[in-house]
């Protein structure tokens, strides 16, 4: 899942980059408001954290801009004006949830897990397909009863599978979503996840679709 971060404060950006990535997030860090309009003109994410005093273009101005394209991208505002009225013209200018600062990482990655959960539409914070439950906030993976090592990337590649369970995943769209700016991509790095997936979890979980990329079946 890829996370677009706008904040200036290079102190509280970095924390957030660093705890979100550690979380399994692909993470992308504009540190003002014209960066993140150009980044979400031009890349597709999972939600945006939004900081609301932002040099140049305002945090507000972004967000309304980025409603009036109609983009429902989830958007989690982060303030330091944390006052009921601030909260309610953030909330009724089209963010999804509102954190004043100072703010405690943990409750900040809950809340994007929360938040994407409920955009695509899901109760449960568990992922189960056949025999394999995931669960993104402990980062587990169980097969029957026995637990599942996977690798960062891999474990990447397999929420975002089931997140779109039997909607076929183009490669580039997959390495969107594991892959944030200035990590470098080796041309092969999907078909090496996916295969090392494979001898982990079942030669037949994920099936290939030539010319297209991957998809993991409803059962």
């Amino acid at each position: 899942m890829r996370i677009l971060l706008v904040e200036d404060d290079d102190l509280i950006g970095s924390g957030l980059e660093a705890g979100l990535r550690n979380a399994s997030f692909a993470v992308d860090w504009a540190k003002d408001g014209q960066h993140a309009k150009l980044a979400l003109a031009t890349t597709t994410y999972d939600m945006v954290v939004l900081d609301l005093g932002l040099p140049g273009l305002s945090g507000t101005s972004l967000l309304a801009y980025l409603r009036s394209q109609g983009n429902l991208v989830p958007v989690l505002v982060l303030t330091a004006r944390d006052t009921p009225a601030d909260r309610i013209a953030g909330l009724d200018a089209g963010a999804d949830d509102y954190v004043g600062k100072p703010f405690d990482l943990g409750e900040i990655v809950s809340r994007c897990r929360a938040l994407v959960r409920r955009s695509q539409s899901r109760a449960s914070e568990t992922l189960v397909w056949r025999d394999i439950t995931v669960n993104p906030a402990a980062m587990k993976v169980t097969k029957g009863e026995e637990p599942v090592q996977l690798t960062s990337r891999e474990f990447g590649v397999l929420v975002h599978l089931l997140s779109h369970i039997g909607e076929p995943q183009r490669k580039s769209k997959m390495e969107e979503s594991i892959y944030g700016w200035n990590e470098e991509v080796e041309s092969n790095a999907i078909e090496v996840h996916v295969s090392t997936l494979r001898k982990k979890i079942g030669a037949d979980a994920i099936r290939t679709i030539r010319g297209i990329g991957y998809v993991m079946e409803k059962p």
